[in-house]
């Protein structure tokens, strides 16, 4: 049972919505292009099969990575068919074919290099072979019709994902915030739990900082798909707000899991018989909960600011406790302890702050 959970987690991306409609999309594309191939001027329509190619390379879940990922193809296939005809061009002259071809690829390989051509890197040296081994006695219109069918059906391709339901990733995208944010929650409740018996574990600490690095990136890079899907979306139009709202809680969240891992940090130092002062240290797991009750509160919510203030209140009593410690005169507390029971509260004031604008 459990591994056949484990096989249907990692196939669960084929039943995504947004992967199922980028791949009707582009069969849609494709069978266009290939039926309207033949009547594309300047190519001869023996080469329509190069119309379907151009929609694959073109088709991309968002509209602005498809029209560039297709314009920088198309620059690719123009150096390599350039590399081509230099290749022909040293068979015309006498070099053996096998040294031209060498050249060819060897050159084509080397232009790959030339990052800011992204996907289009890949095509140099491929444009040149063909064009080199499949040109045959008319290079020019084997050329041309490689580049022009290419455009074609990144044209296409282009067209269909503009006038097909182009996608929109903002609700997924907020989806995922608050995955993370009620990930940052779990933790910080688990953390305060941990502290009130003084059982933190070091090994355990480092388990919390890895998830939610490994969430954090993910959820900034859904983000950015969002980001990018709304650039030339007419869908987006009227989605301004959800994109700027997105933003704003990823860079509140971002702020939030820094402050949590330097909360870890400290906690782990601190870890042992003599760490948070025992008055204290109630107080810590108290502020702890309470300001994870504050990140883990949903948008809009009416128990927002009650949730706001108790987190505030809550690190009030501790840094009082603490200042109680540092002024006693009689107390046995390690200047090094009192340190971190400071940077622990500065963490959990880091967290309210960025969670303010929210509330």
């Amino acid at each position: 049972m459990v591994r056949f959970q484990i096989g249907l987690s990692r196939l669960r991306g084929l039943l995504a919505v947004s992967r199922v409609a980028l791949a009707v999309r582009t069969a849609i594309a494709a069978a266009i292009a290939w039926y309207l191939a033949p009547f594309v001027p300047f190519a001869a329509a023996e080469y329509s099969y190069y119309a379907p190619l151009g929609v694959l390379v073109s088709m991309y879940p968002t509209l602005s990575r498809s029209a560039r990922s297709g314009a920088l193809t198309l620059v690719g296939l123009a150096i390599g068919i350039a590399l081509g005809f230099g290749g022909i061009a040293l068979t015309w002259m006498g070099a053996p074919g096998i040294v031209a071809l060498a050249l060819v690829v060897g050159l084509g390989v080397w232009l790959g290099g030339i990052e800011s051509l992204d996907t289009g890197r890949d095509w140099i040296a491929m444009a040149g072979l063909f064009v080199l081994l499949l040109g045959g006695g008319s290079p020019d219109e084997y050329s041309i019709s490689y580049l022009v069918t290419m455009a074609f059906g990144v044209l296409v391709g282009l067209f269909v994902n503009l006038l097909l339901f182009p996608p929109l990733f903002l609700q997924e995208a907020a989806d995922r915030l608050s995955n993370l944010r009620d990930a940052a929650a779990r933790h910080l409740h688990d953390i305060a739990d941990a502290t009130s018996t003084n059982e933190l574990s070091e090994d355990y600490l480092e388990d919390v900082v890895r998830d939610l690095n490994q969430t954090v990136e993910a959820v900034s890079q859904a983000v950015l798909d969002a980001d990018e899907s709304s650039r030339a979306n007419p869908r987006a139009r009227r989605r301004r707000d959800a994109r700027d709202l997105n933003a704003r809680r990823l860079r509140v969240l971002e702020r939030t899991v820094f402050s949590i891992r330097d909360l870890t940090d400290v906690l782990s130092r601190a870890a042992g018989p003599e760490s948070v002062a025992v008055p204290a240290r109630e107080l810590l797991t108290d502020a702890i909960h309470r300001t994870a009750d504050l990140i883990g509160e949903p948008l809009e919510s009416e128990s927002g600011p009650e949730r706001l203030e108790a987190a505030a209140a809550a690190l009030e009593r501790y840094t009082t406790a603490i200042d109680e410690v540092t002024t006693d005169t009689g107390s046995k507390a390690m200047p090094s302890a009192v340190a971190e029971d400071v940077t622990a509260a500065l963490c959990l004031r880091r967290m309210i702050d960025a969670s303010r604008p929210l509330v």
